[in-house]
């Protein structure tokens, strides 16, 4: 439960979202809208990363994904794909000098393999370091899409067809949520996009079949705290019929 008090009164007491993912989205336009390159809109957008995903975690949220490269983002240009390249880097060496300090444990959605070397051990120092976490699970979504996970799955799945470890016909969802990125995490109750766009963006296309949406006509660079809070607030107010009546 997640708990707000004012005037010495409850205001509100609400659910809270077991797993929500985040779209992080409005970087560059954030930048731009200061005359800043985008670069600049990056680095805002990752330390209010680091500011939401604390915060998730201090108010109980178990799961947290986070879009924050996509299997398309390679095409944008050379220099913006270096600093990302180089936030990551950095987030990466943060988390294991001070990050550790809180009780989140961190895994990472996606192909790691196209990274550089020097990244790609990064990553698996800090996998590795924070398996001992028993707070959030943080999921950070790199070099990730919805549709080249499914593919991963399904490939995995082929080989052991090919192998005559199953059949075709022993196939269904749980199989294939046995070798989706996120295996043994509960789907999403909850995805938030702020920026003002209202898509999906090859974001957990199979997790996010039943997820609440909720889309904030603000740059993820300047989304706060109490947006997550109204979030939450609005996924409280919705009926979860799952399909049914």
């Amino acid at each position: 439960m997640i708990f707000r008090k004012s005037g010495g009164e409850t205001e509100d007491i609400l659910s809270l979202p077991v797993h929500i993912g985040i779209i992080m989205d409005g970087n560059g336009r954030w930048a731009k809208k200061r005359g800043l390159p985008r670069t600049a809109g990056h680095k805002a957008g990752a330390n209010n990363f680091r500011t939401i995903t604390k915060y998730a975690s201090s108010i109980g949220i178990k799961y947290l994904t986070v879009y924050a490269f996509s299997t398309e983002n390679w095409t944008r240009p050379e220099t913006e794909v270096s600093a990302l390249m180089k936030l990551f880097k950095s987030y990466l060496e943060e988390a294991l000098a001070d990050f550790m300090d809180e009780n989140i444990r961190v895994r990472f959605l996606g192909d790691v393999s196209k990274f550089n070397p020097e990244l790609q051990k990064l990553i698996h120092e800090v996998e590795e370091a924070s398996a001992c976490k028993t707070g959030m699970v943080l999921n950070l979504a790199m070099n990730y899409g919805g549709r080249d996970d499914i593919v991963h799955s399904v490939r995995q799945l082929a080989e052991k067809v090919k192998a005559g470890e199953i059949e075709p016909s022993d196939i269904d969802e749980d199989k294939i949520n046995t070798y989706l990125y996120t295996e043994g995490q509960p789907d999403p109750d909850l995805i938030i996009r702020p920026s003002g766009e209202q898509r999906l963006s090859n974001f957990l296309i199979w997790q996010a079949a039943y997820s609440e949406f909720v889309y904030f006509d603000v740059l993820w660079p300047d989304f706060k705290k109490e947006d997550l809070d109204e979030a939450i607030r609005i996924y409280n107010a919705r009926n979860r019929r799952f399909g049914g009546v």
